[in-house]
């Protein structure tokens, strides 16, 4: 499964941005990559991954309490396709994004075997 992010950037605080995750391929499963559960995780410097959010093959989703009410994960599966629209930023949300997909649907980065390289987001204050 190939994984890769776009739409990050430099946003001013109260701004927003639309990341998209464009996915592809088959997992060592045989699955294909629309039927892996889909998620968002984010670094900042000298921090740890953290889960953001995930979603499911149905699109039931789940988001972190930070970022409850102002972030929103959706997938397209026609288009190969997962988003995360980002409102209201604040430069606490500055990180690098990654999206990720698994079979396993947890909410720990250990359940996700496919990740993307990464994109920037920077919120400045």
């Amino acid at each position: 499964v190939q994984m890769v992010e776009s739409g990050g950037g430099l946003v001013q605080a109260g701004g927003s941005l639309r990341l998209s995750c464009a996915f592809s391929g088959t997992g060592v499963s045989g699955v294909d990559a629309r039927w892996h559960y889909l998620a968002w995780f984010r670094q900042a410097p000298g921090g740890e991954r953290e889960p953001v959010a995930n979603i499911d093959i149905k699109g039931t989703s789940r988001h972190a309490d930070v970022v409850k009410g102002r972030f929103t994960i959706s997938r397209d599966n026609a288009k190969n396709t997962l988003y995360l629209q980002m409102n209201n930023l604040k430069p606490e949300d500055s990180a690098i994004y990654y999206c990720a997909a698994g079979m396993a649907g947890t909410w720990s980065a250990r359940g996700y075997t496919y990740w993307g390289q990464g994109t920037q987001v920077t919120v400045s204050s």
